[in-house]
């Protein structure tokens, strides 16, 4: 007969029959007799076995994940496997409960030409006590009640048809009669459905006309696993110098644990299509390795994204968040500065005139990402928690923000919190109608120092529509269309002054 001829006799064979619930195992093949199933054809009763081939995560020869900032994961699972020849099919088992099945890739690294999918399923009908119930309905249970005699427990076994299983109250047939309401310590089934699974396993129809020993990769988009990460900046007790410490924080949801794994990470803003239009997509490139190196992470270019490779192998468990470190940078030179920033809408309405309303004065460091100052490395987004030294050689925590990606040779700016000794309060002093849409206004604002050394607060104003200020007692600068800086000098427990008169054309 054919090849063709053989082909077409066991795909037929195959669809006669479901694929059948195998014992996990680090065996990679098992031939088993399919079960019988209530609405199977009477025909295909004395059908051949059918020949299936499970591989469990005991047969991986190479693992990859690549992590997205955007809760997502890609998997490279690659496996050594013994393949049957011809038609026959492969149950793929250990991966992700999170798995988005239309993104499944399957190929073999070994005879591809050879190898062909005919057909791919995800199954996910999970076993548990209820559904196991459920796909009983029709068959006979053996039921397990306990009875008191004397001073013993008797455990009393019943055969009974399972005639319906509604909300949890099933309905039995015991001899000629119905039951309803049965106590029941326990049940006992005399053998698993082959329609439920203990795992979420990927079941592919192979066609091999190559070599018998093969290795396979399947790879995949799976959903809740995430990272980001995380920034100490510990700042010198002169606030001239810093060292900032990056770690990156994984979480690992899946469904699954990925054992010594290549870990890839990918920070950009990745565009994704919404689930319901999402169409089929096979995943097909390949993310290079980088090689070991010190620094625990090694950092490309990759699209318009950023791609980090840790330089060692790691397992992420399931449901476990780990920490590893990003990058390392000391003595980088930082800088403090206080900045009153106000509001556009100080111009469109007449404030209290001659009550002062008090502003915050806002703390902030600013450093460049830069390699001459110990960093240099593109940063992902992430949180920044700035710690200090304090007189005594202790480090206290003094605030956090966070930060977008920032490409190296940008300048990152932390705001940490607000002064407490440094007071800011702003006053308007006039406001007129010139015409129709044109207006003046004018300002005081009152900065005092309660330090015993002196600060510098830059004073930015947002002011919007046509403007142009009228007069100033100290020096200021525009910024752009829409902003006005003002730098004003405070002597230690000494107060300063800025008014300023703005005429604004809406």
């Amino acid at each position: 007969m054919s090849r063709t001829g053989r082909r077409f006799i066991s795909i037929v064979i195959f669809a006669a029959f479901p694929l059948l619930l195998l014992a996990t195992g680090s065996f990679s093949r098992v031939h088993a007799a399919p079960q019988e199933r209530a609405d199977a054809p009477a025909a295909a009763e004395h059908a051949p076995p059918v020949e299936v081939s499970t591989t469990t995560q005991k047969d991986q020869v190479d693992l990859n994940v690549t992590v997205y900032n955007s809760n997502i994961a890609l998997i490279r699972d690659v496996r050594q496997l013994h393949l049957a020849s011809g038609t026959f099919p492969l149950r793929f088992e250990d991966v992700a409960a999170s798995i988005m099945p239309a993104t499944v890739h399957f190929r073999s690294l070994t005879d591809p030409a050879k190898l062909n999918v005919v057909e791919q399923n995800y199954e996910y009908d999970l076993l548990d006590a209820q559904k196991l119930l459920q796909k009983y309905v029709g068959r006979e249970i053996t039921l397990v009640r306990s009875e008191q005699d004397a001073n013993s427990t008797k455990w009393v076994e019943t055969k009974a048809l399972l005639l319906a299983d509604n909300n949890n109250e099933p309905v039995w047939k015991i001899g000629n009669e119905i039951v309803t309401g049965m106590p029941t310590s326990w049940y006992r089934f005399s053998e698993l459905p082959g329609n439920l699974y203990s795992r979420p396993t990927l079941v592919w129809t192979l066609d091999n006309a190559g070599a018998g020993s093969q290795k396979v990769e399947a790879s995949y988009l799976t959903n809740n696993m995430n990272w980001n990460a995380d920034y100490v900046l510990t700042v010198a007790r002169d606030e001239k110098t810093s060292d900032l410490d990056g770690w990156v924080t994984l979480t690992n949801n899946s469904g699954v644990a990925f054992e010594n794994a290549k870990l890839q990470l990918v920070a950009g803003e990745i565009h994704q299509v919404p689930p319901a239009i999402r169409a089929r997509q096979e995943i097909t490139n390949q993310l290079a390795t980088a090689m070991a190196a010190p620094p625990q992470f090694q950092q490309e270019g990759m699209s318009e994204y950023h791609l980090y490779t840790l330089g060692r192998r790691t397992t992420i468990q399931n449901n476990e968040s780990k920490q590893i470190s990003l990058l390392s940078g000391t003595g980088v030179p930082v800088e403090k500065f206080l900045a009153v920033e106000g509001q556009s809408y100080y111009y469109r309405n007449q404030e209290r005139i001659g009550s002062p309303t008090p502003e915050p004065v806002k703390l902030y460091y600013r450093f460049k990402n830069e390699e001459k100052g110990g960093l240099g490395m593109p940063l992902p987004a992430g949180t920044v928690r700035v710690y200090q030294a304090d007189s005594k050689g202790g480090i206290q925590f003094v605030g956090e923000d966070q930060i977008d990606h920032t490409p190296k040779d940008e300048t990152l700016k932390i705001y940490v919190g607000n002064a407490f000794d440094v007071v800011c309060e702003r006053k308007q002093l006039d406001y007129k109608k010139l015409a129709n849409n044109l207006y003046e206004m004018e300002y005081q604002i009152t900065l005092r120092n309660h330090k015993d050394v002196p600060v510098t607060v830059e004073v930015l104003e947002p002011i919007g529509g046509d403007w142009e200020v009228v007069n100033s007692n100290l020096k200021w600068t525009k910024l752009d269309a829409s902003t006005i800086s003002f730098e004003i000098p405070v002597e230690k427990n000494g107060t300063s002054t800025l008014d300023y008169r703005v005429r604004v054309k809406w």
